[in-house]
């Protein structure tokens, strides 16, 4: 049986709280927590269990003016509760992977992923520039994911955020346990000269999160065995709607179906 896509939400703007609080996953399972982290660091040395950020409560709504929110709370975790929330198979149904990512398009159109290193918890899987948001994406009691976007972008594939445009919009692909928060971002340079340019900063890295680069310029390109679904959701639906203009997402008209409030 086919797996459904998932929703793909335009989204004109993130409001975020910080609004730290307990989990009770992180507490009541904190042996099992710890054990599988010994394990992880056993074959992945290089782990560092720092402290990240989850989504709990959130929803989607409309502002006055019809354009669409996205509206939810964050809570900070230990990195390996996270990992060991997401290996257990996602006990806690109330929590969310909300995350960013820099969907990163050539002058020629091509999306440019990357393939992540061995060192990584996602060894070899594809995408895009992208990372767990973390307290230096908390301003006051703000979270800010064009933060994370920006800083992301820069310290996988070594590109300023100034060297690219970032459509004012957002992506949003609903795929329970993820809330991946696309920022369309166009280089001015062709595939070729984008993908050489970051081959060059991962060259310069003594180590680097990015074991390759991927120029998907087609549906045909998409590596379907280590592309995560919910974004294969998101290049079908790019590819299938090639013809509409770089970050002309109409977010304030979009007909998509909204999940159910949470």
């Amino acid at each position: 049986m086919s797996r459904a896509a998932s929703p793909i939400l335009p989204i004109a703007e993130l409001d975020l709280a910080f609004a730290p609080r307990r989990w009770p996953f992180a507490e009541e399972r904190a042996e099992e927590i710890a054990a599988h982290w010994l394990k992880l660091r056993s074959s992945r040395p290089r782990l560092f269990d720092g402290r990240v950020l989850l989504m709990g409560a959130h929803e989607f709504v409309r502002r006055a003016d019809g354009a669409s929110i996205l509206r939810g709370a964050y809570f900070e975790t230990d990195y390996k509760a996270f990992l060991a929330w997401r290996d257990f198979g996602f006990p806690d149904p109330s929590v969310r992977n909300g995350f960013s990512m820099a969907a990163l398009q050539s002058s020629d159109g091509a999306y440019i992923l990357g393939e992540m290193a061995a060192h990584t918890a996602n060894a070899g899987a594809i995408y895009f520039a992208a990372g767990t948001p973390d307290r230096m994406d908390v301003f006051g009691d703000r979270v800010d994911l064009a933060a994370s976007v920006f800083r992301e972008l820069q310290e996988e594939t070594g590109l300023a955020p100034s060297e690219v445009e970032f459509s004012e919009n957002w992506i949003v692909v609903d795929a329970p346990p993820r809330l991946a928060c696309l920022k369309p971002a166009r280089s001015a340079l062709d595939a070729a000269t984008l993908k050489a340019r970051i081959e060059a900063h991962l060259a310069g890295e003594a180590e680097p999160e990015l074991a390759g680069v991927h120029i998907v310029a087609s549906a045909d390109d998409i590596d379907e065995e280590r592309t995560p679904p919910f974004l294969l959701d998101f290049l079908r639906s790019a590819f299938a709607a090639r013809s509409r203009p770089f970050g002309a997402e109409e977010a304030s008209n979009s007909e998509a179906v909204y999940p159910s409030q949470r």
